[in-house]
């Protein structure tokens, strides 16, 4: 009986370092081919399963990135911002079902109906000014939430509140401006005081354009001859929707804290995770891939992407830090695959087949794979292609008759046909899209 349970104990072993292998593998192939730089973290439970770094932190200086290091957050910033309005909800201060007027008299009467849930779910139809014009202009100045707030306040409203769903930067630091409104406090220090702190994340904060912070890393954008310095943003500009920065392991202890009741309570913790429209619930997306529900949210800013991803049936963590605009979603969509016990291929393991044009063209057409937003198929002689709306073609190419994939991007798009037409699914990040075909269905 020993010896059986000494051979089961191995056998454990073996496939758990099978997999860390495969993980390694998954990421080296992303650093060899110059798309990510920077550290990435799988633990089930407070069980660290895969932890490494991957390239320069600084490549002037020749520095590695590590579990230690810390980056810029972009878009994960959200929930932290999600979680400080439900514990002011739970102090009393304010409720999610409030209209914004309530706590800001001189919004404007386009507002009249927008509640903090509306903006919570980005369904308020304030629109976003990380999209406006000028935007571009304005990212290097220092402001202030009011100055802000003051780009987008007067502005139409996309939708009638609650209408549409549609991701907003603006209702994120409209956020954080309630949070400063309601609590006295600064947004930096609120999360700080209510989160960092009580959860010992010691390596976490707002990040600074002028402070000295030990073990940043530099931000970096992929260029012609190789990376290249990422564009300057203050700090100040991203505000409440984007301006944190963590490490791997600090993202581990939120996650452990806000999944083990240690942030808020078990009832603020459903309205946090609860979807309201396109699978998006307060600062955090929450579907299912693989057969497997996850709550995560991805980031973006200059010089820096990441994504953050919770698993709650077995309590997985996948973390992916990059300080190199890239595929960070990709690479954690991969390895939470993985950790599932689901096969993971790589672009470079992919088999390019020749299909026939006259197959080809059955899936020539518009889909529709979001409000205005297309994903259009041609055929360029016997070359299908891709164009997503507002960006170029891109080839694809089949893998069987129906899924092709992409070489520039790890993506691959799986056509079929259902009681309601043609279609196409999109599979990236571990993320799987289902875009309907507006024109002829498949024949």
């Amino acid at each position: 009986m020993f010896q059986r349970f000494v051979l089961f104990i191995s056998i454990l072993v073996l496939a758990r370092a099978q997999d860390v292998s495969r993980m390694d593998q998954i990421v080296q192939s992303y650093v060899s081919a110059k798309t990510f730089m920077g550290t990435v973290l799988v633990a089930r439970g407070g069980d660290v399963l895969f932890s490494k770094g991957y390239g320069m932190a600084n490549l002037e200086w020749d520095i590695p990135n590590s579990p230690s290091t810390k980056f810029r957050l972009g878009s994960v910033t959200k929930q932290f911002t999600a979680a400080s309005i439900l514990l002011l909800e739970e102090r009393g201060k304010l409720k999610v079902e409030d209209p914004v007027k309530k706590y800001m008299p001189d919004a404007p009467a386009a507002w009249d109906k927008v509640t903090i849930f509306h903006v919570l779910t980005h369904t308020s139809g304030i629109p976003s000014f990380t999209g406006f014009p000028d935007y571009k202009q304005t990212e290097p100045f220092e402001t202030t939430p009011e100055k802000l707030v003051a780009r987008f306040r007067d502005k139409p409203l996309d939708f009638q509140p609650g209408e549409k769903w549609s991701y907003s930067n603006s209702g994120y630091v409209l956020l954080g401006y309630l949070i400063e409104k309601i609590s006295g406090q600064s947004y930096a220090t609120f999360v700080q005081e209510n989160i960092f702190t009580p959860l010992g994340m010691k390596d976490s904060g707002y990040d600074s354009n002028s402070k000295i912070i030990p073990h940043r890393a530099a931000g970096y954008t992929p260029g012609e001859g190789g990376p290249v310095n990422a564009g300057f943003i203050h700090m100040s500009i991203p505000f409440s929707a984007g301006s944190l920065y963590s490490t791997t392991e600090d993202l581990l202890r939120w996650e452990r804290g806000l999944f083990g009741g240690k942030v808020l309570s078990a009832a603020s913790l459903q309205k946090m995770t609860t979807p309201f429209k396109e699978d998006y619930a307060f600062g955090l997306g929450v579907h299912t891939t693989g057969g497997h529900k996850v709550i995560d949210h991805g980031g973006g800013i200059e010089g820096f992407n990441t994504h953050l991803a919770y698993y709650p049936e077995d309590q997985l963590t996948v973390v992916v830090l990059g300080n190199l605009n890239g595929p960070a979603s990709d690479i954690a969509g991969k390895l939470g695959a993985l950790a599932h016990g689901q096969p993971v291929q790589l672009i470079t393991e992919r088999k390019e087949i020749t299909l026939p044009a006259e197959k080809l063209a059955r899936y020539v057409g518009t889909y529709e794979l979001a409000p205005k937003i297309n994903l259009m198929i041609t055929l360029d002689g016997n070359q299908l292609m891709t164009q997503l709306t507002g960006q170029g073609k891109i080839p694809i190419y089949a893998q069987s008759e129906t899924m092709f994939f992409l070489r520039v991007v790890d993506a691959q798009l799986e056509f079929g046909k259902d009681e309601n037409g043609a279609y196409v699914i999109l599979h990236q990040g571990g993320r799987d899209q289902k875009a309907v075909k507006k024109s002829d269905t498949v024949k």
